[in-house]
């Protein structure tokens, strides 16, 4: 008996339609339901606290909608909340961050991984914490790229602006000897194209939006909860506030028309849920 209900797929903004896209090509029998909250995004410069209160914002808005899974495409959340948030809810709540650790450590040939993600992630450190449980060889060069989210929701994604802002970003982990880059932000897929000219063919870029959708697919199988082919695919989109370029990226970007594009008010909806589940679990450390 399969489970016809969508997958819930949550964001800061447009990145996690990154994740979309793969889920498109890896799981196109199921149907998404997308929140990107782009009144409020970027998350990475937002402190932990506020990070768990919107990750526990969007999650309960996805559930309003029935999803059978949520997926926290988003890695400052992945990063610092993932945990205490799978402590709240009781259905499965995947993230981003594990499935690039994992097919970053295959690739690796020198040992040399850079990750590159917002100021949130970096600070977290649960890249290197990850990668230093599946080898204690491996070194971990992290960076910080805040430039490159607004970048991407203007849709800058291929200018000389760009461009240089990308070598400043990473000519450092060039000099550091990467071999293997992981994208440690669903956003940066959409800059994919200059972040491998500047880091040139050397190098392997680990997309964690692939990955996790890899990973979907094999617990979607695992628990039972794969659809029945015989039902209809719909998909539907959700923002906390619609920005042209949303649409414009959206549908360029996943080659489909997007359909309505709904806007929520999700402090409005979501603040006083949110504060009683809050409680449930301490504040992050």
């Amino acid at each position: 008996m399969g489970d016809n209900r969508p997958i819930g797929v949550f964001d800061s903004g447009i990145g996690g339609l990154t994740v979309v896209h793969e889920l498109f090509n890896h799981l196109p029998n199921e149907s998404i339901v997308y929140f990107g909250d782009t009144a409020r995004v970027p998350y990475g410069s937002k402190s932990p606290d506020v990070v768990k209160k919107f990750g526990l914002q969007d999650i309960l808005f996805l559930l309003g909608k029935n999803v059978k899974l949520v997926i926290a495409a988003c890695h400052t959340v992945s990063s610092i909340a993932l945990d205490e948030l799978n402590q709240i809810f009781h259905l499965p709540i995947l993230g981003v961050v594990e499935p690039g650790v994992k097919a970053a450590a295959k690739a690796t040939k020198n040992g040399k991984i850079g990750v590159i993600g917002t100021r949130g992630t970096v600070s977290s450190r649960a890249y290197e914490t990850k990668l230093a449980k599946i080898s204690a060889d491996i070194q971990v060069f992290p960076q910080a790229c805040p430039l490159f989210v607004p970048l991407a929701e203007e849709g800058w994604l291929d200018n000389e602006i760009t461009r240089s802002i990308a070598r400043i970003y990473l000519d450092p982990l060039k000099e550091k000897g990467i071999d293997t880059l992981i994208l440690g932000c669903t956003h940066y897929p959409l800059l994919k194209k200059i972040i491998a000219e500047v880091l040139g063919p050397d190098v392997t870029i680990i997309d964690s939006a692939e990955e996790t959708a890899k990973l979907v697919a094999r617990r979607l199988s695992l628990l039972n909860l794969e659809r029945e082919e015989n039902g209809s695919v719909q998909h539907k989109f959700f923002v906390s506030d619609i920005p042209h370029q949303f649409r414009e990226i959206g549908e360029r970007f996943l080659g489909t028309d997007l359909g309505n594009v709904t806007r929520i008010d999700i402090e409005g909806e979501m603040s006083d849920t949110a504060s009683d589940a809050l409680k449930i679990v301490p504040p992050i450390k």
